[in-house]
């Protein structure tokens, strides 16, 4: 677990230090969210809060893929990637501690972002902000974890912007499909899907343990 801590206290010190992932993360998604308020020119309407769940996890995975593609960059402009493979103990430990990471810093982007999509939109969030939380935080377990292996494996290819969506975006239908619904569910009725809860836990284990076993592999390429 010294590996964890030690790999976590680095990566967040160097981004208070330089502050470049969360602020792009950041600009990324008032963006998205300044598009998605003109594309809806009726404003904030019952038809727009419908779909905000869905609009609101769209701006999420896109500054997520933002922000982890550049999970790896100070290893790689250091020439450090092989030291992170010569920590001593497990390199599953290695990826947790990257994963926690990327976790804390998107999870600072989401929260702005939440409170921005419930002005422009007018949702109602505050009543239900502690499970939205949980919603959220399991819908970024599923990412950060996959996201954190993806990103590792495209860190030493020339085509890394390109190359980590492609692999990351389609294994993200299953986290996806159950964030959505769990988080359309609170805003409907206060309550969210345990079906969708359900499929999020799942998947967020699944996708754990294999990047905790397969990430020494990838650290060896």
């Amino acid at each position: 677990m010294k590996i964890v801590w030690a790999i976590l206290w680095k990566d967040l010190v160097t981004e208070w230090r330089r502050r470049d992932r969360v602020v792009a993360m950041a600009l990324f998604t008032l963006l998205v969210v300044v598009v998605f308020h003109f594309s809806l020119p009726e404003g904030a309407t019952a038809k727009s809060r419908e779909v905000a769940p869905g609009l609101l996890w769209v701006a999420y995975v896109f500054a997520a893929v933002l922000g982890l593609n550049r999970a790896f960059a100070l290893e790689l402009e250091n020439d450090a990637l092989s030291g992170l493979a010569m920590a001593p103990g497990d390199r599953g430990f290695v990826f947790l501690g990257k994963a926690v990471a990327n976790f804390v810093l998107i999870g600072l982007v989401q929260a702005a972002t939440a409170a921005v999509f419930a002005v422009v939109f007018e949702l109602p969030l505050w009543p239900v902000a502690l499970p939205l939380a949980g919603v959220i935080a399991l819908g970024s377990v599923g990412l950060c974890s996959v996201g954190t292996l993806f990103s590792a494996m495209a860190a030493r290819t020339r085509f890394r912007e390109v190359l980590l969506p492609v692999l990351l975006l389609p294994t993200l239908f299953p986290v996806l499909a159950g964030a959505v619904r769990a988080t359309a569910g609170l805003l409907e009725s206060g309550e969210a899907s345990f079906q969708a809860i359900q499929l999020l836990i799942v998947v967020d284990g699944i996708y754990l343990i294999v990047s905790f076993l397969t990430f020494e592999a990838v650290l060896d390429e």
